[in-house]
């Protein structure tokens, strides 16, 4: 297995060794190390691994840097603790280039209303990292600009949009970084690369305007965590600094829930059943919250095959409006030729069946009040996360036919897209292996609003079954 051993037996030895973010801000604290230390250590990880790993979009160490040298200055929980930003959200002084290299890259004059929120944690990035191109395939591979590799095993996929934060994650590069999800980008990458990965209720995080002017609003912005008290520490923060009243408060979520839930188990998604080593590690985890206490019921999928048909006519007409109106958006250099097979496909989909988009966009909408009846009955819905084990890169090569690339998508993400239609919280975490040595993320949602409910579940899983680490 081509796993990357990052750092060697230096890895220990460095200002970051194997701590989380809390462990970071912890050290900080107490003095046991500076930021400065902290920060360079971050980056000769990053130019360490990103050869292997190509998870860089754009880096901006000078800044980390002088940024670590004024600690105290910008305040915030995680003051100095080192971080990513995934490269489609607008950072001021960077370019956003979302995954293609259809235009010149132009830097940002503000931050995004995320970015602002994300900054103002504390948390100090050394750059932007890779994605997909406009995050539309669950696999960042690029016929100029390279493919993202699993540190597990570089000859695999990290997996979906949020895929170079999640690799540098899971290598150890940084304990935080920030990823979104449109339909299963936080997700995904958090079950191919191991990590915790929580799509939070729709409103929960501030998202930039771009985002806004979507007609269902499925994207929702989150990070990737090695931990689940790093993921409940930037939860919490992130309500002190940009907390949406309309939900109910994450609060300080430190240690498992004391309530026995009832937790519905379902392993056939709105296409297709999970394959049979992924269907068994759900089984078996279904098995664990069992021993655990908790009352588990195996389930059938009560959302509408037609459901994935509509999704699909969304994202294609999200296609369809980036390159029609590419030269307006990006400007006068955006070259539509540069474009991948499956960014194309989508356009080509979409304006195909442009008039059947409005009432798809009705019926997503409305899939909530079938979910509900789910939400109502049981406190929490497990699934896999993904239908199959982390395929190799090259299976969903985005040079490919258009209809190769959309059947194998479907087949493979079949269970997340629903939370991004519905707003639901859901989280991926790192519970079950492949047989290959692979990590399997478990998928654990709950009604909108019950974010804390998932963060306690999750807890007390890592604790009862703790997952493997590249580093440490």
């Amino acid at each position: 297995m081509n796993r990357i051993h990052a750092f060697g037996k230096e890895s220990s030895e460095d200002a970051l060794g194997d701590l989380d973010a809390v462990g970071v801000v912890n050290a900080l604290t107490d003095g046991t190390v500076s930021a400065r230390e902290i920060i360079d250590a971050a980056i000769a990880r990053t130019e360490a691994v990103n050869p292997a790993l190509n998870a860089l979009a754009y880096e901006s160490f000078a800044y980390a840097r002088a940024r670590a040298d004024q600690r105290g200055v910008y305040g915030g929980y995680f003051d100095g603790v080192p971080s990513f930003i995934k490269d489609n959200v607008a950072v001021a002084g960077m370019p956003t280039m979302s995954g293609t290299d259809a235009w010149e890259p132009r830097p940002a004059v503000a931050d995004g209303d995320f970015a602002r929120a994300f900054l103002g944690t504390g948390l100090v990035p050394l750059g932007k990292t890779r994605l997909s191109e406009f995050g539309f395939s669950a696999s960042a591979e690029h016929p100029r600009l390279g493919s993202v590799r699993n540190p597990w095993n570089t000859e695999h996929t990290a997996g979906a949009s949020s895929s170079g934060s999640a690799a540098f994650v899971a290598a150890g590069v940084v304990p935080i970084a920030h990823a979104n999800d449109g339909g299963g980008s936080i997700r995904i990458p958090a079950s191919c690369n191991g990590l915790v990965g929580l799509k939070p209720s729709r409103g929960r995080l501030p998202i930039d305007r771009d985002m806004r002017l979507m007609p269902l609003r499925i994207v929702h912005n989150g990070v990737v965590t090695r931990s689940v008290r790093d993921t409940a520490a930037f939860y919490r923060e992130m309500e002190r600094v940009a907390a949406n009243p309309k939900l109910p408060p994450v609060g300080d979520i430190t240690r498992p829930g004391k309530q026995r839930l009832r937790i519905a188990v379902c392993t056939h998604s709105v296409a297709r059943e999970a394959g049979p080593e992924v269907r068994e590690l759900t089984l078996k985890t279904a098995a664990l919250l069992e021993e655990l206490g908790h009352r588990v019921s195996v389930i059938d999928n009560p959302v509408p095959h037609r459901f994935m048909e509509d999704f699909l006519l969304y994202w294609s007409f999200l296609a369809f409006a980036l390159v029609r109106g590419g030269p307006r958006t990006f400007g006068k250099s955006f070259d539509r030729s540069k474009l991948d097979n499956l960014t194309l496909g989508l356009e080509r989909h979409a304006a195909r069946n442009v008039h059947r988009v409005p009432l798809a966009i009705a019926r997503l909408a409305r899939v909530r009040r079938i979910t509900s009846r789910t939400t109502s009955t049981y406190d929490v819905l497990l699934t896999p996360t993904l239908a199959e084990v982390t395929p190799r890169i090259g299976h969903l090569d985005p040079t490919a036919e258009y209809q190769q690339i959309i059947d194998r998508l479907v087949e493979w993400v079949a269970f997340t897209p629903l939370q991004n239609a519905t707003g639901e919280p859901s989280i991926s975490l790192p519970l079950a292996e492949s047989e290959s040595g692979l990590p399997v993320g478990m998928m654990f949602s709950a009604a909108v609003g019950h974010d804390a409910r998932l963060l306690e579940l999750a807890y007390e899983l890592e604790e009862a079954r703790p997952s493997r680490r590249i580093q440490g």
